[in-house]
C-alpha cells in the first residue's frame, strides 16, 4: 500500500518542518522528489539524505512569491523527471499583529506567500499534471490550519494567517471540481498544533503552550512526520476517491 514508485512529487516549504518530514515520508514511498525552498544550503542536505536512502531528488531555490521563479522550478522538474504527479504546497508564514495595528505589508506578505502562492504554484503544476498519459492524472495537497475559521474556531493576533488558511481551503473545493475531469484530485490537510521552527518558541513558553495544548485530548503537540503520514495517503493511489476533503490531524482539538 501508498506505493508511489515512479511518480515525481514537488514540495513547497521543504526546509524544514512539515515539508521536510513530508519529501522524506514521500521518497520513502518511492517517489522522485523536487525540494523546493528558499534556503539552498538546507534543501541541498535534505537531497543529498534522500538520496543516500537511495531515492532521487532534485534541490531548488525557489520563492513561492514569485511567479517566473514558479514557472521555472516546475519546468526543470520536467526536465528533469519528465513528469509531475504529486504537489505538497506546504511553504507559509505566520506573523503576530493585533488587527488594529497590522500593517499592509504584513498582510500582502502572509497572502503573498500563503493563499497566491499556492495557487501559482498549483496551475503551473496543473497544467503539466494534464498531460500526464494516458488522459492526465495527479494529486494536489495543501496544507492549512485549525486556524483557518471555517471550523468555528477563531485565533487573535493572526488575522491575516487565519484569512489566508481559509482562503486555502475554499481555493481547495473549487480546484477539486474544476480540475476532476483531468484526473488531478485535490485535497487539504489541517494541521493542529505541530513542532516546528514557526511554533517552536511558543510551545517553549510553559503559559502559551498550556493555552495552545490544553483543548487537545492527546495533551500534546503532533509531530511533522504524523503531516506526512496523511501526506503520503492523499498521494496514493489509496486516495483515489478523495477529492475536495479537508483532512484534520489536529489531536482532537477541534472536537473538543
Amino acid at each position: 500500500m501508498f506505493d508511489l514508485t515512479g511518480k515525481a512529487a514537488f514540495v513547497t516549504g521543504a526546509s524544514s518542518g512539515i515539508g521536510r518530514a513530508s519529501a522524506l515520508a514521500l521518497a520513502n514511498q518511492g517517489a522522485k522528489v523536487v525540494v523546493t525552498a528558499r534556503r539552498l544550503e538546507k534543501l541541498q542536505a535534505l537531497a543529498a539524505e534522500i538520496k543516500q536512502r537511495g531515492h532521487e531528488a532534485l534541490p531548488l531555490a525557489m520563492d513561492v512569491t514569485k511567479k517566473e521563479a514558479i514557472d521555472a522550478a516546475i519546468a526543470e522538474t520536467i526536465k528533469t523527471f519528465g513528469r509531475l504527479d504529486i504537489l505538497l504546497n506546504n511553504a507559509g508564514v505566520a506573523e503576530f499583529a493585533a488587527f488594529l495595528d497590522m500593517t499592509e505589508a504584513q498582510w500582502d506578505k502572509t497572502i503573498d506567500t500563503n493563499l497566491k502562492g499556492y495557487f501559482w504554484v498549483s496551475q503551473a503544476a496543473a497544467r503539466e499534471m494534464a498531460k500526464n498519459p494516458p488522459a492526465g492524472g495527479g494529486r494536489i495537497i495543501n496544507i492549512a490550519s485549525i486556524a483557518s475559521g471555517s471550523v468555528g474556531v477563531g485565533f487573535p493576533q493572526i488575522a491575516q494567517y487565519c484569512a489566508s488558511k481559509g482562503g486555502v481551503i475554499g481555493m481547495t473545493e473549487a480546484l477539486a471540481i474544476e480540475l476532476a475531469p483531468m484526473g488531478i484530485l485535490v485535497n487539504v490537510i489541517g494541521p493542529g498544533v505541530i513542532e516546528t521552527e514557526m511554533t517552536e518558541a511558543m510551545l517553549k513558553d510553559p503559559k502559551q503552550a498550556e493555552i495552545l495544548l490544553s483543548r487537545a485530548p492527546l495533551k500534546r503537540a503532533g509531530k511533522p512526520e504524523e503531516i506526512a503520514a496523511a501526506v503520503v495517503y492523499l498521494a496514493s493511489d489509496e486516495a483515489s476517491y478523495t477529492t475536495g476533503a479537508t483532512l484534520y490531524v489536529d489531536g482532537g482539538w477541534l472536537a473538543a
